[in-house]
């Protein structure tokens, strides 16, 4: 079973209904014990950082999500949330990945949000989560911040220069991108988290 971490944000049922696509069967929750018996975990998130690290507060799963051993999935906000903390709101979030996430720089050509269609490039061959994706798939962005570079980043797209698009660390991935809203592309990456 896959637990859907109940973040409160606008695309939770589209996860859900991408997910059970696939043959996944999986459940919405916020219930500490569900999450931390499940398969997998996917972390969504649409909306404000702080306010996102409020809800995982107030249901106590801070420490549930940071001690999970299984494969766990965050999604736009939900991989923002994986790391150390954040610029928008100036708030702590789950530090399982070092860095701090920044808000994206506008300029010429290159808007804030980042938002639609972009193409994604790999980092590294051999990263499991993007084993059926090609260079240069697109997926479908809407984000203002940006996760930091490290050896975690594992694919990028371009906005105005590299931004991460995939990150991994031990048994987390997190996307930057919604694969749930990403047609062909989002089902057969979310298809390799099925099968990590």
């Amino acid at each position: 079973m896959i637990a859907v971490v109940n973040t409160g944000g606008a695309n939770l049922r589209s996860v859900t209904n991408a997910l059970s696509r696939l043959g996944a069967q999986c459940q919405l929750t916020d219930d500490p014990r569900l999450i931390a018996s499940a398969d997998r975990v996917v972390l969504p998130g649409v909306g404000a950082a702080a306010e996102s690290m409020r809800r995982l507060q107030a249901a106590n799963l801070i420490s549930v999500i940071k001690g999970l051993k299984q494969p766990v999935l965050g999604i736009c906000l939900g991989m923002q949330l994986l790391f150390a903390s954040s610029e928008e709101g100036d708030v702590d979030c789950l530090g399982i990945i070092s860095g701090r996430v920044v808000r994206l720089t506008a300029g010429p050509g290159v808007r804030v949000p980042h938002m639609g269609w972009n193409h994604l490039a790999k980092r590294v061959e051999d990263e499991p989560l993007l084993a059926n994706i090609n260079d240069k798939d697109c997926f479908y962005f809407v984000h203002s911040y940006r996760a930091p570079e490290g050896p975690w980043v594992k694919g990028w797209c371009d906005h105005g220069g590299l931004v991460p698009a995939v990150v991994s660390q031990g048994n987390v991935w997190g996307v930057q991108f919604h694969p749930e809203k990403s047609q062909d592309s989002g089902a057969r990456l979310l298809r390799s988290f099925l099968e990590l």
